[in-house]
C-alpha cells in the first residue's frame, strides 16, 4: 500500500533516522560548538542534550507539522534551549552566530539519508531530505525565537539591577535615611526608588527621609509628580520626606512650569536637609560646625 499524500513517508522516514540513529548523531553532535561549549562538565553531558533535541525533534517530524513552531515536539526541549543560547551569548556570540551553530547539525542526518537511498525509493529519500531541512529551519527558528527571549529577560534583569543600583538607600543617622538620586527619572526608576525607600523606613525603623536631586539633570512636570508620590508614600509609612539640591536652574523651572511641590519641604543642599533633620529630631551632634 502506498502513500499518496504530499510527504509520502518522509515523517515516518525522517522519526525513524532520528530515534535509531540517535547515538550516532548524537556523538557527533556533541562534538559541535552548539553543545560542546555549553555542557563543559562531561561529553556525556552534552550526548545526554543531543538525544533530547533529537527526540523532540522525532516527534515533531512524526506529526508531519514540521513548519510549525508552535508543534508541542518543541515545547519538552524550549528550557533547555534557553539555558543553552543563553549560554552562547554570555560568550559574546550575535543571534546570527547561534543561527549558524544551529544550521550545523543538518549535516549528520542528512549523510544517514544518503547512505540509506540504496535501500529506499529515491522519491522517498528526497521527500524525506526536504522534510528534514523544512524541519530544521523550523527548529533554527524556534532557537532563534528562544535566544531573542532569553536577551530580552538577561536584559530587563540588569536594567533592574542597574537601576537598584542607581538608587541607594543611605543610614545617615539613627531613624535617618537618604536617597541620593543621579540621572533621569523615569516612570520605572521611580518606582524602584519608591520601593527602595519604604523598605529602607520600615528596616531602620526611620522617621525622616531625605531626597537628594543633586545629581537629576532636569524636573519637569513627570519628575515633579514622581516626587510627590514618593513623599506622599514615605509619609504613609511614618516617615517626613526632605527634597534637597533645588539649585537655582531647578527653581527656575520649577516656577516657569507652575508646578507645586505643596506641602513638601525642599532645602538647596544636601547638607541643609541634613542639619534641619538633625534639628527635627532634637539632635545634637558633637563636631557639627554651626551654620552660618
Amino acid at each position: 500500500m502506498t502513500d499518496d499524500s504530499p510527504t509520502g513517508n518522509a515523517p515516518r522516514t525522517v522519526a525513524r533516522v532520528l530515534r535509531d540513529r540517535s547515538e550516532q548523531i548524537a556523538q557527533r553532535w556533541a562534538d559541535l560548538p552548539l553543545f560542546q561549549a555549553v555542557f563543559t562538565v562531561t561529553r556525556d553531558e552534552a550526548v545526554e542534550a543531543c538525544h533530547s533535541v533529537l527526540e523532540s525533534l522525532a516527534q515533531v517530524a512524526e506529526t508531519g507539522r514540521v513548519d510549525d513552531i508552535e508543534a508541542p515536539g518543541f515545547g519538552t526541549i524550549r528550557q533547555q534551549l534557553a539555558a543553552m543560547s543563553a549560554s552562547r551569548s554570555r560568550s559574546g556570540l550575535s543571534v546570527g552566530q547561534i543561527d549558524r551553530e544551529v544550521g550545523a547539525l543538518g549535516a549528520a542526518p542528512v549523510e544517514i539519508l544518503e547512505r540509506e537511498a540504496e535501500d529506499a525509493d529515491g522519491r522517498d529519500v528526497l521527500l524525506a531530505r526536504l522534510l528534514w531541512t523544512e524541519l530544521l529551519s523550523t527548529f533554527r527558528v524556534v532557537v532563534i525565537e528562544t535566544t531573542l527571549q532569553e536577551n530580552r529577560e538577561i536584559v530587563d534583569r540588569q536594567r533592574q539591577q542597574l537601576m537598584e543600583m542607581g538608587t541607594p538607600v543611605i543610614k545617615l543617622w539613627d531613624r535617618l535615611v537618604a536617597v541620593p538620586l543621579i540621572g533621569m527619572l523615569d516612570s520605572a526608576r521611580s518606582q524602584v526608588v519608591m520601593e527602595n525607600l519604604l523598605e529602607a523606613i520600615v528596616e531602620h525603623n526611620a522617621n525622616m527621609a531625605i531626597l537628594d536631586i543633586t545629581g537629576v539633570p532636569t524636573v519637569d512636570s513627570l519628575v515633579a509628580q514622581h516626587l510627590m508620590k514618593t513623599v506622599a508614600s514615605a509619609r504613609l509609612m511614618g516617615a517626613d520626606c526632605v527634597i534637597s539640591g533645588i539649585r537655582p536652574a531647578i527653581a527656575q523651572t520649577i516656577v516657569q512650569l507652575g508646578l507645586d511641590l505643596g506641602p513638601v519641604t525642599t532645602r538647596a543642599t544636601l547638607a541643609d536637609a541634613l542639619e534641619l533633620a538633625l534639628e527635627r529630631q532634637n539632635t545634637n551632634v558633637q563636631g557639627l560646625p554651626p551654620r552660618a
